[in-house]
């Protein structure tokens, strides 16, 4: 995968579009353990998936958001200087557009 994280560490970059990182400020044994939760969520989503369960797919979906909020990927920024949230926008329509063309391939 070719990703970049910005300058400022708030996001890496993949197939030109933002994505917020976890909260850095995290304990390393907190952050293992919401990986944990994480990778376990996203497994019910595909076995969900492949079993046509409605409710087992919102369940698991909803494990998938609550791990991800808790990382800090989600939900209130974890950054405390008023910066907006840019998650998920194109990096080249962002404050970090200048910063991503110097990168190069």
């Amino acid at each position: 995968m070719n990703e970049r994280v910005t300058p400022d560490g708030r996001y890496f970059v993949v197939r030109g579009r933002l994505w917020r990182r976890a909260n850095p400020a995290m304990s390393e044994e907190r952050r293992e353990t919401l990986v944990r939760e994480l990778m376990s969520a996203r497994r019910a989503v595909k076995a969900a998936m492949s079993s046509g369960v409605a409710a087992d797919l919102l369940l698991a979906r909803k494990a998938v958001d609550a791990a991800k909020v808790a990382l800090g990927e989600r939900g209130p920024v974890w950054w405390t200087d008023g910066a907006p949230d840019l998650n998920r926008q194109k990096v080249k329509d962002s404050p970090y557009a200048q910063w991503y063309a110097e990168q190069g391939d």
